[in-house]
């Protein structure tokens, strides 16, 4: 069961960008812990960055023919990604979106999600932790497990 991590622009500078509010991992670092938990939960976790949004809808497209799901940190994307967003939709897999930090507690333009109403859940607030929640409930859902 393959499931594709995505992060979007700027994630890339975890850990050097503005650490009080996106914390001190690095996104390498971040995504060790998901191919440790890749282990765990028999999975296989395919990660991939980019700071732009053309590269994002380019692998969704290459990858979701042999997919299972999707954890997806937009990033600045969520307020306007509009074309990010119809990829997700003709990929036909779940959805899961991640934030680093609350986008509710933050700028009001930052609460608005294009992502979300296609998702079939949002994790927000939690860190990096955010990842591995939603990469467990993902592969749980997926299995037909409670």
């Amino acid at each position: 069961m393959k499931i594709l991590v995505i992060h979007g622009p700027n994630l890339n500078v975890l850990g050097k960008r503005e650490k009080a509010i996106y914390g001190e991992k690095t996104l390498d670092e971040i995504d060790a812990l998901l191919k440790e938990e890749e282990q765990i939960l028999n999975v296989e976790v395919v990660t991939f960055q980019s700071n732009h949004e053309g590269a994002l809808i380019d692998f969704i497209q290459e990858q979701a023919d042999s997919a299972h799901g999707i954890i997806i940190n937009p990033g600045a994307l969520t307020h306007y990604g509009f074309s990010l967003l119809d990829a997700l939709v003709d990929s036909k897999l779940p959805v899961i979106e991640v934030h680093l930090t609350n986008i509710y507690r933050r700028e009001e333009w930052r609460s608005r999600s294009v992502i979300a109403p296609v998702a079939k859940g949002q994790i927000s607030g939690l860190g990096w932790r955010g990842y591995i929640a939603a990469l467990r409930a993902l592969a749980h859902e997926l299995k037909g497990e409670d």
